[in-house]
């Protein structure tokens, strides 16, 4: 059969693509209707080369179940006479493609949640705010469905609200379902707040309260130890722990709880622990500005961009055992990082740190190269940590 002769088959696969990519126009009610889509024309040569295959083609038109309605014109030969042949197909509206293509059931659930939210926000027809969301409205269960609406019409109703997550009174709304779908009720609200993309906190644009911002500190000092009742390990908002009585001497912060908690007694000292990239944190605690602190992280590419963000807040911080010596010496324990940081430029690194984290993305010892800080023998870390600090430390103590 020649080539440009559509079968069935080929326009319903014509037909998938043309609704995967233009569905959500369609439900804004864009598109030309109704549509035509041609399915060939055999010339008298054609039907001469392969006369069985051109009339089993017309027959699979004939047969064609719907929906969409095939025409047929009468075409005179010159040979061959007068041929009935099909020559396009056509829907009347994005609901019959819908069908065509098993899509019927989503497409009607679809249509009627669009218009159900338009009824109570037409703010949500302007662009595609709405329409994007189209595998929401086709397949959420019912209960999700009103429980989304419910979280909306209060959330628009109480700008400002204040609340915690767990304290909306919305029916069947737990933090978990909420948690999942921050991303759908942000880009929903950007829109019925009229704000622009830029606005990507979902607290702020929700109203709603952000929880505190918890931070875990140990104070590896008995002296320290007793200006809070004793407490060693705290955990703790942050503007809670910037009010404590204490003024450390010195501060190691660890990108590793465990490595944090394993860490002995030192005089004077603090360990701030598992902050990951919200290290910017560190320039709320106002007893930190003066202690003399260290970094210790992983050596990989995102342990660089945490030091470089904690130096921002601690422009005297000084890194250790994140130095290509270190990451030389224990090759056999390296992993690999699942993904480089993606800022090639890190400003406030040091020349000597800069070059470590330039060759870690430029895979100069192997691929995405990872040297996992608690995987440093601890008899060598410690000895090395306390020399960074100016402290004695005896190698042979129990830690």
């Amino acid at each position: 059969m020649s080539k440009k002769l559509q079968s069935p088959d080929a326009i319903r696969a014509l037909l998938v693509r043309r609704f995967g990519n233009q569905h959500q126009g369609w439900l804004r009610g864009e598109g030309s209707w109704p549509l035509r889509i041609a399915l060939g024309a055999p010339s008298e040569r054609d039907i001469a080369a392969d006369p069985t295959a051109v009339r089993n083609w017309a027959s699979a038109w004939q047969a064609w179940p719907g929906p969409g309605e095939v025409a047929f014109e009468e075409r005179q030969f010159a040979r061959l006479g007068r041929q009935r042949l099909p020559v396009g197909l056509s829907f009347v509206a994005a609901e019959d493609v819908a069908a065509a293509v098993g899509q019927a059931g989503r497409w009607g659930m679809a249509t009627k949640r669009y218009q159900q939210m338009l009824e109570r926000w037409p703010v949500l027809g302007e662009g595609t705010a709405l329409a994007s969301k189209f595998d929401v409205l086709a397949d959420y269960s019912a209960e999700d469905f009103e429980r989304l609406l419910a979280l909306l019409s209060w959330l628009d109703a109480n700008p400002a609200s204040g609340l915690y997550i767990r304290q909306l009174p919305v029916a069947g709304l737990d933090t978990k379902w909420l948690e999942k779908r921050v991303g759908l009720v942000s880009g929903l609200l950007r829109t019925l707040r009229g704000v622009g993309d830029e606005t990507r906190d979902f607290h702020a644009l929700s109203g709603l309260r952000k929880p505190a911002h918890r931070v875990r500190v140990r104070l590896l000092c008995r002296s320290l130890r007793r200006e809070v009742g004793g407490l060693c390990d705290i955990e703790a908002p942050l503007e809670e722990l910037a009010m404590l009585p204490i003024r450390p001497r010195a501060a190691i912060i660890v990108e590793n709880r465990e490595t944090g908690l394993a860490l002995p007694d030192f005089p004077g000292t603090v360990a701030v622990m598992g902050l990951g990239h919200a290290v910017s944190a560190l320039s709320a605690l106002p007893w930190l500005a003066e202690a003399q602190a260290v970094y210790w992280g992983d050596i990989d590419t995102h342990g660089f961009a945490i030091l470089d963000r904690a130096r921002r807040a601690l422009p005297r911080l000084l890194s250790v055992l994140m130095d290509q010596q270190t990451l030389l010496a224990h090759r056999a324990l390296w992993v690999e990082e699942p993904a480089q940081y993606p800022n090639p430029l890190l400003e406030v690194l040091t020349a000597e740190e800069r070059a470590v984290y330039g060759k870690l993305r430029a895979n100069t010892w192997g691929p995405n190269v990872r040297l996992e800080q608690e995987r440093i023998v601890w008899r060598d870390a410690i000895p090395v940590l306390a020399m960074t600090l100016n402290f004695e430390f005896d190698v042979n103590r129990d830690t």
